[in-house]
């Protein structure tokens, strides 16, 4: 393929919002970027591009009917359900992802979040701000119980790069380290972390962090069921995909006190529709699926996207190719 190939980005804006550039896709072809592109523009916008790179914005059959240019679409994600892979790789279209890019910041993520649930930083800070240490009567004071992570138990469903980088932190943070996944490696018990089935984590575990994918296997794999095998008063994290949790029933468990504590970065349907019921749950955290978006982790995504693209276009064997 020429170097002036047609490279339309469908939606830009949540990985460059203006802190990076495209210099390294504009270097391999003719680049248009759309911060966003809406469902009824999305043919439009292809038009006869051979190169799709794409975030969130869907690539289903009806697209690749209308554009049958395409041979390269680039995910700028690890997942890639956004794009029907099965009717591409049927068309010979070459399909490619970013498997590695935010494990350390995802890791880091996990305990921002686990730490606020332990400590309500920002809700003492708020009150802070408001006069109440100045007009309190005492040295100190705290609205939440306060937890001290060390000597308790974290379970990980998902012992992948990011589950290990999460295990890491955990141990050295003096916790215990449980972990259920299909595949166990040696290395990570070489490092402390104990395998168990699935029951025993979550009968056992003090802190559950969820790091797998979503598979019809995990789908609703956080419901009702497995939340009564849970101690009393567990604290639940999800930075992976929403769907692995039934809303519905963490919600209940939430408002019965059999969850101590829950803080997602990821929600069932995002943007969360208004009336979501972890949203308005007073003892659940919930940020805008912002785990993976340093500045650091969005360059390394960047630069990883950019070779993805320059090795298919030199016509090597393809980088990080997902199949169906």
């Amino acid at each position: 393929m020429s170097r002036q190939e047609r490279i339309v980005l469908l939606d830009g804006f949540t990985l460059n919002p203006g802190d990076l550039d495209w210099s390294g896709f504009e270097a391999l072809g003719t680049l248009e970027v759309y911060d966003r592109t809406s469902s009824d523009k999305i043919v439009e916008r292809i038009g006869d591009a051979a190169i799709v790179v794409t975030n969130k914005t869907p690539i289903d059959t009806k697209v690749l009917d209308a554009c049958p240019n395409i041979r390269y679409i680039g995910v700028l994600a690890t997942g890639y359900n956004v794009v029907d892979v099965a009717a591409a790789s049927a068309r010979g279209i070459v399909v490619t992802n970013i498997p590695t890019y935010g494990t350390t910041a995802v890791a880091q993520y996990v305990f921002a979040l686990l730490l606020e649930l332990c400590h309500h930083v920002g809700e003492h800070g708020r009150a802070v701000k408001a006069g109440r240490w100045a007009n309190s009567e005492d040295f100190c004071f705290w609205d939440y119980p306060l937890i001290e992570l060390a000597g308790k138990t974290m379970g990980i469903i998902g012992l992948g790069r990011i589950g290990r980088c999460t295990a890491r932190i955990a141990s050295a943070l003096g916790m215990r380290v449980l972990a259920f996944d299909a595949y166990e490696d040696p290395g990570a018990k070489a490092e402390g972390i104990v395998y168990v089935p699935l029951d025993d984590l979550l009968r056992n575990s003090d802190v559950i962090s969820l790091h797998c994918p979503l598979t019809d296997q995990t789908k609703g794999m956080v419901n009702r069921q497995s939340i009564s095998r849970m101690k009393d008063g567990v604290l639940i994290i999800n930075t992976s995909r929403g769907p692995l949790i039934v809303e519905k029933d963490l919600a209940e468990a939430l408002d019965s006190g059999k969850v101590g504590g829950v803080a997602v970065d990821v929600v069932a349907t995002e943007p969360p529709a208004a009336d979501n019921l972890l949203v308005a749950s007073e003892n659940c955290i919930v940020t805008p699926h912002i785990a993976w978006a340093p500045r650091e982790s969005r360059k390394r995504l960047m630069d990883i996207a950019v070779d993805n693209l320059a090795v298919f276009l030199q016509g090597k064997e393809v980088k990080n190719a997902v199949h169906p």
